[in-house]
């Protein structure tokens, strides 16, 4: 019976870690395009990104989405049911509309966002960089992409 229960479970059980994995992925792949973000005025340059800077670049995902997702919840909290502005780390006056208790929380997330970045071997015009190339470049969504994906099924190499 046990061996039974395992032959018919465990497939179920990988399939949805799995699952699991790819729609944390796409989640935080598309943070790209919500509140929260440092800017999208960097102008994006010829050079080609390298893979430890791509490796970088997804670590700092993993460990900016969390965040990123507390400060949002925190702030559709002070404001309601009116829509969040767009909120860009590095336009102060995006944070105008803002109530004052939302403001303190936009200001933190961006200044721990910088600090994520930094510590991960990037400066922000790189991660800006990046995310603009992202854009348009489907190779560079599928590296990753893929990054995401193994990082996450491996939590020690963040």
């Amino acid at each position: 019976m046990n061996r039974l229960y395992q032959l018919l479970c465990r497939p179920k059980l990988t399939q949805t870690v799995y699952q699991s994995v790819f729609f944390r992925s796409l989640t935080i792949a598309s943070f790209f395009s919500t509140v929260l973000i440092f800017s999208s005025t960097v102008h994006a340059q010829n050079s080609p990104t390298n893979n430890k800077d791509i490796l970088n670049y997804s670590r700092v995902l993993l460990r900016i989405e969390p965040e990123r997702q507390q400060a949002f919840d925190q702030i559709k909290k002070i404001i309601g049911d009116r829509e969040i502005p767009k909120i860009v780390c590095s336009e102060p006056s995006s944070f105008n509309s803002l109530p004052s208790q939302a403001k303190d929380i936009a200001v933190n997330y961006c200044n721990r966002s910088q600090q994520i970045v930094e510590s991960n071997g990037l400066s922000i015009d790189e991660f800006n960089q990046i995310t603009l190339q992202l854009q348009n470049n489907e190779d560079l969504k599928r590296q990753i992409y893929n990054n995401l994906i193994r990082l996450q099924k491996t939590p020690n190499e963040q």
